[in-house]
């Protein structure tokens, strides 16, 4: 079992009694006890904010979120907090995770069974597995990169799959917006694993002809993350130096 730091995440820590109530009314998901939970919090137009990992442990909830998104995180929740007895504070607990058997106490990732575990408060060491090709394997997009704060949709960048959104769960900050998506739309755009001949900057559009199709984002092994406008996503076509081809239907 090899325990490989993530460097890049921080992990905040909720207490109060009204800890719970206050996250129901504004994530995506349900914080479930014991349960690692993927989720999100959006803006009142319904755009991705962040995305992050909820661990209700009993008398406190864990908020893994990537690093550089903590502090905006941090202070938007204590925006919402209002009078609610909550206490928002950064820990200094080590995020780690893996792709064997886990140790004790770590938890399964939620978004995908290929993302293997994930654990905090264990000693890991140096990165060693090459978490964006698994990424790009499995169709799973990372903040700041396929996810872009104030400009995302989440169920475009796979969330339903993800395990990411509850449905039912009732109300939260863009849950109209979401729910309209859901259920009066087909979806038009989204994330997708694109076969690609090159390379090309994160970023670089995606064109059909002259037309554009798309953004390439993550890039493994012949493979990338793209997002499309899946009515131009067809036939040849290109992002800089590079070819890339979607195999229709393929979407998130």
């Amino acid at each position: 079992m090899t325990a490989e730091t993530a460097a890049d995440r921080t992990v905040l820590r909720l207490t109060g009694s009204e800890r719970g109530d206050f996250l129901q009314g504004l994530v995506t998901n349900d914080a479930r006890p014991g349960a690692l939970v993927y989720s999100a919090l959006l803006s009142p137009q319904g755009k991705y904010l962040a995305d992050f990992f909820l661990l209700d442990r009993g008398e406190d909830i864990l908020i893994d979120v990537k690093g550089d998104l903590a502090p905006a995180l941090a202070q938007r929740l204590a925006m919402y907090r209002l009078r609610a007895d909550v206490q928002i504070e950064e820990t200094d607990l080590e995020v780690t995770r893996g792709r064997e058997d886990g140790p004790e106490g770590s938890h399964p990732d939620p978004r995908d069974a290929g993302l293997g575990w994930r654990a905090y408060g264990i000693a890991g060491a140096r990165q060693v597995t090459d978490w964006d090709a698994l990424r790009v394997a499995h169709v799973i997009p990372e903040a700041g990169v396929e996810l872009i704060p104030d400009d995302s949709y989440i169920l475009e960048m796979g969330f339903d799959r993800l395990n990411g959104v509850d449905h039912r769960k009732g109300c939260y900050v863009g849950q109209e917006v979401t729910a309209r998506m859901k259920h009066k739309t087909e979806l038009r755009k989204g994330l997708a694993q694109v076969e690609i001949e090159g390379t090309a900057p994160v970023g670089t559009e995606i064109l059909a002809g002259e037309k554009p199709a798309g953004r390439l984002f993550t890039q493994s092994g012949g493979k990338a993350l793209a997002y499309l406008r899946f009515d131009r996503a067809k036939g040849a076509l290109t992002a800089g130096e590079a070819a890339i081809r979607w195999p229709e239907g393929a979407k998130s």
